[in-house]
């Protein structure tokens, strides 16, 4: 038995993405994205929610992506883990989004950011950057360089524009 579980462990590392331009995650439409796309650019990964007090970041995300939207790229990921602030469908987070934001950065499928379903893809961040999402609106930076650094979610996207 304990055979078996060390082999399902180093499979799972084994196929675990070493980058993070190995990741294909869904749109919120449905749609594979190939972080490969995102190689040598400046990515600020959000965890979002609707019905949080930080909801209104989402006017502050838009705006530095159409701003800055040439030296940084958002991706913003719904995660319904923090007070259940984000109970909606894939289309009800895309019509909330459009409507209410005019989001038109690259919003993906709702996802877990922290606990023992936590996306493979916030395992990477959290393993590079030493830090997990403590609630909606944590953001990191992710540096062409490759460099992860993270933000609380009281941290407004304007102010993390200086660090480019």
């Amino acid at each position: 038995m304990k055979l078996i579980f060390t082999v399902f462990i180093f499979l799972m590392n084994a196929l675990a993405p070493g980058s993070l331009y190995d990741f294909k995650v869904n749109a919120l439409d449905g749609k594979s994205i190939d972080f490969s796309q995102y190689k040598g650019k400046a990515l600020l990964i959000v965890n979002t929610a609707s019905e949080c007090g930080y909801t209104p970041q989402y006017a502050d995300l838009q705006k530095v992506h159409e701003l800055y939207g040439d030296k940084l790229t958002i991706l913003g990921f719904p995660a319904n883990n923090f007070g259940g602030q984000e109970p909606g469908t894939n289309l009800q987070i895309a019509s909330f989004c459009k409507k209410n934001y005019g989001v038109t950065f690259q919003m993906f499928e709702k996802i877990s950011v922290k606990g023992s379903d936590q996306h493979p893809l916030y395992q990477w961040l959290k393993e590079k950057s030493g830090k997990e999402p403590t609630w909606n609106f944590c953001k990191y930076l992710i540096k062409p360089d490759g460099a992860v650094k993270f933000f609380a979610s009281g941290v407004n996207p304007i102010e993390i524009v200086d660090e480019l």
